[in-house]
């Protein structure tokens, strides 16, 4: 049967689907619980420990930042008052605002923030930098953080206010946890609580309204910045791996908002007129293919490099997205089209040409081992990428083991540095947000620091060399030659591929007013 099939029996589907709410909600009035299908089960509720943007989610949710970004990455504080610069910039003082509680009833701070800090920059490549400009951080006070800093460093700011996987402030206790494991305590700053004894993994989360969170005062809510204020009260991630389920919930208005339906599901939503279809973040996404660089075959630099003459960024983004050319774009490098540091250096490479990759893969070196390839089956844009190059695998010569699981598996299986035959990985697809391919900053997979580096762990010294040269550069031009090297340079080692850029879809009823554009959060959202 096929699913468009399945999906013409709407109504009749939710009817079966298992979403009617909580016995514990039914005194919430309904405009006052908001139900989400969020991309995919997390696997993990640590920001730091994982990049997973269904984590990140959950953050904003739960956690509060000291500066955040509006949607033209300008910083304003959230948590901070200010901050004033001393010593010709090498002292910053950031003040906290009054009334930060956290939700066991606690006040917010500096020690909390300090420690904050320390956890989240040792594993975010933005933080790291900022790390690598101070010498110290610490709390003056309860009220006063203070970098001492080696040199002026005009990013630390705009760091702090990082919109993607960004600075989470955790309670001291909490962010003292080792960065590389995972919390357990999920006590936050931000304007909902976590209801951990709702929590029923693989089926729902449970948020309320956290009754002592302080909004700031002005401004306008804009990406993470402005004020956060809730207009719910409950906020229900229903976890619905099965499209169908989902569609035909969100057209008989048992579920409000689905954050990423299929591309062969949108033309039934946009249909009908108690729904909304739009593109969720306007900068887009980029698709990506990452090798684990520890274990053969992919510990081969060659090996590696000669899969990019087997890419068809088109095969891929129309997987993820649709033939409409308006949803997609195709070659695409390591940065983020449309903006400064984007450029074509290395692209070359990109042959689409099955029978050129398999006579490089043998002609590199490849001896038949066998590649474990990653594949989830319940988050839209991974899973067709990875559909789609676990088959060109297959063509170019690669003795697969193609091993489909769920997205949460998959982020606590990429973790593991075992040999992929015992429950390690070769290889995996996974998506990134245009914010984080920006610039040599802020960007995750053109490092090449070992063990300190995204999963996969490539060790590639002249990457790490060129982005000391662009961080130490203030001029936009030179800025945008480095940027080209980098390039050239991480298609050389390839330490993983750009597999084209996307633009994601969001549905949600149209009863829903405020929900902004760029990362899904909650704050602003009014349910009639």
């Amino acid at each position: 049967m096929k699913r468009r099939d399945v999906l013409k029996g709407g109504a009749a589907l939710a009817a079966t689907a298992g979403l009617s709410a909580p016995a514990v909600s039914q005194g919430v009035a309904a405009n006052r619980v908001l139900r989400f299908v969020p991309q995919s089960n997390p696997g993990s509720l640590d920001p730091v420990w994982t990049t997973a943007y269904v984590t990140r989610n959950h953050g904003l949710l739960v956690y509060d930042m000291l500066y955040g970004s509006d949607a033209e990455l300008n910083v304003h504080p959230q948590m901070a008052a200010g901050h004033q610069e001393e010593d010709g910039g090498r002292t910053v003082v950031i003040t906290l605002r009054d009334g930060l509680k956290f939700h066991d009833g606690e006040p917010v701070r500096a020690a909390d923030c300090v420690a904050s800090i320390t956890r989240w920059w040792r594993r975010d490549p933005m933080g790291q930098a900022a790390a690598a400009a101070t010498d110290e951080v610490t709390a003056l006070d309860d009220k006063r953080i203070r970098f001492r800093l080696k040199a002026p460093y005009p990013r630390l700011i705009p760091t702090l206010a990082k919109p993607s996987n960004g600075l989470y402030i955790m309670p001291e206790r909490v962010a003292k946890t080792d960065p590389f494991q995972q919390i357990t305590d999920y006590t936050g700053s931000g304007p909902m609580r976590f209801k951990r004894e709702e929590w029923i993994t693989g089926q729902i989360l449970v948020y309320e309204r956290f009754a002592d969170y302080v909004p700031v005062s002005s401004g306008t809510p804009s990406l993470t910045a402005g004020p956060k204020v809730m207009n719910v009260d409950r906020i229900e991630w229903r976890i619905l791996p099965d499209p169908a389920t989902a569609a035909a919930a969100l057209q008989a208005g048992e579920i409000d908002w689905w954050e990423q339906p299929q591309v062969d599901i949108q033309p039934l939503l946009r249909r009908n007129r108690n729904i909304v279809v739009d593109v969720q973040d306007p900068i887009g996404l980029i698709s990506a293919l990452r090798f684990n660089t520890l274990h053969p075959p992919f510990d081969n630099e060659a090996v590696r490099r000669a899969v990019i003459a087997a890419v068809n960024q088109e095969d891929v983004v129309v997987a993820i997205n649709g033939n409409d050319p308006a949803g997609y774009t195709t070659g695409v490098g390591w940065f983020t089209p449309g903006t400064p540091m984007a450029n074509e250096a290395g692209l070359d490479a990109f042959k689409k040409n099955i029978a050129a990759a398999r006579e490089a893969v043998r002609a590199a070196g490849y001896r038949g081992e066998k590649v474990v390839f990653l594949g989830p089956t319940d988050i839209l844009a991974p899973k067709a990428a990875s559909e789609v190059m676990g088959d060109v695998f297959r063509q170019i010569g690669f003795d697969t083991d193609y091993q489909a699981m769920d997205w949460g598996t998959v982020l606590q299986r990429r973790s593991s540095k075992q040999p992929p035959g015992q429950g390690g990985w070769s290889v995996l697809c996974t998506s990134f947000a245009g914010y984080d391919f920006l610039d040599p900053l802020v960007h995750s997979q053109i490092r090449g620091h070992g063990d300190q580096a995204w999963f996969g762990w490539p060790n590639v010294p002249k990457l790490e060399e060129l982005r000391n040269r662009w961080l130490a550069s203030t001029d936009l031009a030179e800025q945008k030659r480095i940027a080209a090297e980098i390039q050239a340079a991480a298609l050389q080692a390839a330490p993983g591929i750009p597999l084209g850029h996307y633009k994601q879809f969001t549905a949600y009823r149209r009863n829903l007013q405020g929900v902004l554009k760029g990362i899904p959060v909650f704050w602003n959202i009014r349910k009639g």
